[in-house]
C-alpha cells in the first residue's frame, strides 16, 4: 500500500507539472564512521555543482576571514533539525552532533568580475561526530561537477586576473588531514575555528533580505541562545576603513594567527598569543623577544617593535613567502600585501616604550 500511495503522489507531481523536494542531507552518511567518497553523498547540495544548498544548508560568513591566496570562500552550515547550537561567549559556538561546516574555495577567471567564470578547487567539511570533530578534504574535477575525497593533500596551478588587472600565478595547496588538525587544535582537540559569535555577529546578505547572522541563525533554528547582537561580541571588519585601526589589525592577526598563537595552540609554547582574547601587551609580542632565534627572525630582536614595523619581526614574517620563514606556515604561498600594510601601520601607530 505505502508503494502504491508514493507511486500516486508521483504521478500527480508529473501532472501538475511540480518537482519532488529534493531528499534531505543524508545524516547516515553525515555521521558515518568511514568519509564518504564523494561530496555529493552527503546530500549538502541539490545539484552537482554544489552552487545550490540543501533544506537547513545554510550560508555565512565571518567578519574577518583568513587569507587564502585570495581564494575566494563559500560557507555553509548545517545542523540537524530541533538540535541547534549553544551560545559560548569565547571560542567556537557548542555544535551539536551531526553538524556539518561547509567551507568551498574558489577562484574567478577575473576579480574585477568575481561573479564570472568563478572556478571551484576543494570543498573542506568539518563534521561534528559523536566522538568529536573530523576534517574531509574533496577535490573538485575539471568539468565542475563533483568533489572526490583527498585525503593525502594535491598542489594545482592557479592563475587569475587580480583587481589592479595583473596576471597571477602560483601553485596552490590542498592541505593533508594532519596538516587540517594543526590549524584546527585547541588543547590536542580539533575544533572549529570559524563560527565564533563575534565573528558571526555582523549583516549577511541573505536571498530573503540582509539580517544580522546572529539573529537569522536564531530564526532559523542554528542558535539556542546567547544576548542580542548589539550586546554581544564583535570582532571588525578588516577591510572597513571606518573601524579603529588597532580594532581591524588585533582583527587581522586574530583570524590569520590566533588559531594557532593562542594558549591553547599549536604555538602555545612560544608565548606569542595574537587572538582576540588576549590584552597583555607582553604576550601580544609588544618589545618580546622570542622564544627561539632563527633564520624566520631576519636577525630581528622583538616581535612588536611600537613604532618600527621593520624592526618587527612579526612584520618580517608575515611580509615573506620562504617556506622557512613565512607565517603563517600554512594555507598561503603569496603574500598579502593589504593585510600586511594594516598590521604595519597599526605598529607604527604605537608609540615606543619610554
Amino acid at each position: 500500500m505505502r508503494r502504491v500511495a508514493i507511486l500516486l503522489a508521483l504521478a500527480a507531481l508529473a501532472l501538475s507539472g511540480a518537482s519532488p523536494a529534493p531528499a534531505p542531507v543524508d545524516l547516515s552518511v553525515v555521521l558515518a564512521e568511514a568519509p564518504a567518497a564523494k561530496l555529493s553523498d552527503y546530500r549538502l547540495f541539490v545539484d552537482a555543482g554544489a552552487r545550490q544548498p540543501n533544506g537547513r544548508v545554510t550560508p555565512y560568513d565571518v567578519a574577518t576571514p583568513l587569507f587564502s591566496d585570495y581564494a575566494v570562500k563559500h560557507r555553509y552550515v548545517f545542523t540537524p533539525k530541533g538540535e541547534p547550537a549553544a551560545w559560548r561567549d569565547q571560542g567556537p559556538l557548542a555544535f551539536p552532533v551531526g553538524t556539518v561546516l561547509v567551507k568551498t574555495f574558489a577562484y574567478p577567471a577575473d576579480f574585477r568580475r568575481p561573479e564570472q567564470d568563478e572556478r571551484f578547487l576543494e570543498t573542506r567539511l568539518l563534521i561534528r561526530k559523536a566522538g568529536g570533530w573530523t576534517a574531509q578534504t574533496y577535490l573538485w574535477n575539471a568539468e565542475q561537477t563533483e568533489a572526490t575525497l583527498k585525503r593525502v593533500g594535491a598542489r594545482l596551478d592557479v592563475s587569475f586576473i587580480g583587481q589592479d588587472g595583473a596576471p597571477v600565478a602560483f601553485e596552490y595547496a590542498v592541505p593533508n588531514q594532519n596538516q587540517c588538525k594543526e590549524c584546527h587544535s585547541a588543547d590536542g582537540v580539533m575544533q572549529p575555528i570559524g563560527p565564533k559569535a563575534r565573528n558571526l555577529n555582523h549583516d549577511f546578505a541573505y536571498r530573503e533580505g540582509t539580517r544580522n547572522q546572529l539573529s537569522q541563525w536564531r530564526t532559523l533554528g542554528l542558535l539556542a541562545d546567547g544576548p542580542a547582537p548589539a550586546d554581544a561580541p564583535r570582532t571588525a571588519d578588516w577591510t572597513d576603513a571606518s573601524a579603529g585601526l588597532e580594532q581591524r589589525a588585533r582583527a587581522y592577526l586574530d583570524a590569520n594567527c590566533g588559531h594557532c598563537h593562542n594558549p591553547a595552540g599549536m604555538a602555545s609554547t612560544s608565548g606569542l598569543f595574537l587572538n582576540a582574547e588576549e590584552d597583555r601587551p607582553a604576550h601580544l609580542g609588544l618589545n618580546k623577544a622570542p622564544v627561539a632565534a632563527g633564520r624566520g627572525s631576519g636577525g630581528l630582536k622583538v616581535s612588536i617593535d611600537p613604532g618600527h614595523p621593520e624592526r618587527s619581526i612579526l612584520i618580517h614574517r608575515m611580509a615573506s613567502d620562504d617556506p622557512g620563514v613565512m607565517m603563517p606556515e600554512l594555507g598561503r604561498a603569496l603574500v598579502h600585501e593589504e593585510g600586511v600594510a594594516v598590521v604595519a601601520a597599526y605598529i607604527a601607530s604605537l608609540k615606543p616604550a619610554p
